[in-house]
């Protein structure tokens, strides 16, 4: 069957994630002994034991979702369910480049975790977000509309295209306070705020891009041995170098999940799984008029039903 896996990012966490995994499959007990290897940190505590806010920073976020959606991945390979292509929500990304044969695992931990340490650093320390930052979805209005409301401000930008009537937002504090006022005054529904510690993808990061890119540069990154949809640009990604240079880029750059969604429907495949905790990409994939079912995987059952519906 042809299979897309989609793997989720920040905002998808929550305390004890894959712990109902780790206890049934020595596969990925096997993944969570390689992670605390190459990453020097005990994962397994931070994962079960960790609180919301232990979770919630950006250092601890990054690491903790990869390493889910890895253990995931293992647990449907271990069942006989693989991907003919992958795509992932921002963080997400990385996730699939794994998937895709881009980055390995042993690649990947360490730097989603120097991509987290970065983020978090320009965040607490750049003078423009001293008073801090965030992010909100924007529910019932088109991302049309969204640009349109936040058009000349240089403090919040539209940051996620979710779907065709959820549109996330970006930016400072004192930017998000003000666009919550605006987008509801233009006709949005609700402006709900995002758990997340720094204004993503936006210009905003921007010395987070030029340092991430500099830790990128001597990193090997294959090219993709089957298809990987870009965050930047909405299409595939044909080369290891392109993949290298938008990983870099997608920090300052909104990602376009609605364009990836409808590529992943024109290009023929049969079934879409979310591959990671949480139920976001699942939910989003309803809003798009496609006869793809897209199935979420949080839970060991909800894994060992996928398994059993397409094997």
């Amino acid at each position: 069957m042809k299979n897309c896996f989609l793997f989720p990012g920040q905002g998808a966490q929550y305390p004890g994630m894959g712990k109902d995994l780790y206890e049934a499959s020595q596969n990925v007990k096997d993944l969570f002994a390689k992670a605390d290897t190459v990453t020097g940190r005990d994962l397994k505590a931070l994962l079960f034991e960790g609180t919301v806010e232990d979770l919630k920073k950006t250092e601890n976020t990054q690491v903790a979702i990869t390493l889910i959606n890895l253990a995931i991945r293992r647990y449907l390979e271990e069942l006989g369910i693989t991907s003919k292509g992958a795509a992932g929500f921002s963080l997400g990304e990385f996730s699939a480049m794994v998937d895709t044969g881009i980055l390995t695992e042993e690649q990947v931990l360490p730097l989603v975790i120097e991509r987290g340490e970065i983020m978090a650093k320009v965040a607490a320390t750049s003078p423009a977000l001293a008073d801090g930052c965030g992010m909100a979805a924007v529910i019932g209005m088109s991302s049309e509309d969204v640009e349109k409301a936040v058009a000349g401000r240089e403090d919040v930008f539209p940051a996620n295209y979710n779907s065709p009537v959820q549109t996330v937002v970006s930016g400072t504090a004192a930017g998000i306070d003000w666009a919550a006022k605006a987008l509801k005054e233009a006709g949005a529904r609700r402006v709900i705020p995002l758990k997340v510690s720094g204004p993503f993808h936006t210009p905003l990061l921007e010395e987070a891009k030029k340092a991430f890119g500099e830790y990128l540069s001597s990193l090997d990154f294959k090219d993709p041995a089957k298809p990987l949809y870009s965050n930047v640009t909405g299409g595939m990604v044909k080369e290891g170098k392109e993949a290298r240079k938008l990983s870099a880029l997608q920090i300052v750059s909104p990602v376009k999940w609605v364009a990836i969604q409808n590529n992943i429907v024109s290009d023929g495949f049969e079934a879409c799984i979310e591959v990671g905790p949480g139920k976001v990409l699942s939910g989003l994939w309803k809003n798009i008029k496609s006869d793809i079912t897209c199935y979420p995987t949080d839970k060991k059952e909800a894994i060992d039903a996928v398994a059993g519906e397409l094997k």
